[in-house]
């Protein structure tokens, strides 16, 4: 079945050629200049590709009221801006953030993880690095060995996190209140522990870790 992308994005040229070049890889495209008619639009939508600078409603706005309304409808959010905060503040709601300049190969990637992970692909596995992960089974398999990693419950909510925000850097804050179910107390070494055993299973070589990446001084990040 064909996806159905709503592209919302205020430049005509930058807006024809992205939509061009999606329609070309087999989606259909509906293309609006402004946030205005986002919410109707959006109804039989699989997936949005939101712009942040906007005329009127910015692209902020815009996909908060998106996600508040339609919280199972992926959101991924394009940019010029690259300063942390800005990526923070759009990882609130967005799914995925990409920044502009862009290769329009990488937003066809990044597009088809989000509707893998959302559902509207089918897909039975989850190829990550040497990992085949069989997210609707809950296994994990080593694709090198053929072998199955046994992960404790901790580890496994904590891996599945990161994979529901594939390609995201997700704060310490939010893994933990996500894992755990309380607040982070700055300083606690719990998380870094569980992430530390979690790499002697799943990754290569865990002094190198390829998998879960450390972004410094903020938390981590699994990317596809």
């Amino acid at each position: 079945m064909t996806a159905t992308l709503l592209y919302i994005e205020d430049d005509r040229e930058i807006g024809e050629f992205v939509s061009g070049h999606l329609e070309a890889g087999g989606y259909k495209v509906k293309w609006l200049r402004s946030g205005d008619r986002a919410l109707e639009e959006a109804q039989n939508c699989d997936l949005v590709i939101l712009d942040v600078m906007l005329p009127g409603l910015d692209g902020f706005t815009v996909g908060q009221r998106l996600k508040k309304s339609l919280p199972a409808l992926p959101i991924l959010l394009l940019s010029a801006r690259t300063a942390i905060d800005d990526k923070l503040q759009g990882l609130q709601f967005a799914d995925d953030y990409v920044t502009k300049p862009f290769h329009p190969d990488e937003l066809t990637a990044r597009i088809e993880v989000l509707l893998r992970r959302f559902g509207s692909i089918e897909t039975e596995c989850l190829p990550v690095k040497h990992l085949l992960v069989y997210e609707r089974e809950n296994r994990i398999v080593n694709r090198d060995t053929g072998e199955e990693i046994a992960l404790s419950g901790k580890q496994f909510h904590i891996f599945h996190y990161l994979l529901r925000h594939l390609n995201q850097i997700m704060t310490k804050e939010q893994i933990y209140e996500a894992v755990w179910g309380e607040s982070y107390l700055e300083g606690d070494k719990t998380l870094m522990v569980h992430i530390r055993y979690l790499r002697e299973k799943i990754e290569r070589n865990p002094a190198a870790p390829e998998i879960i990446e450390t972004v410094r001084g903020i938390g981590y990040r699994v990317r596809a």
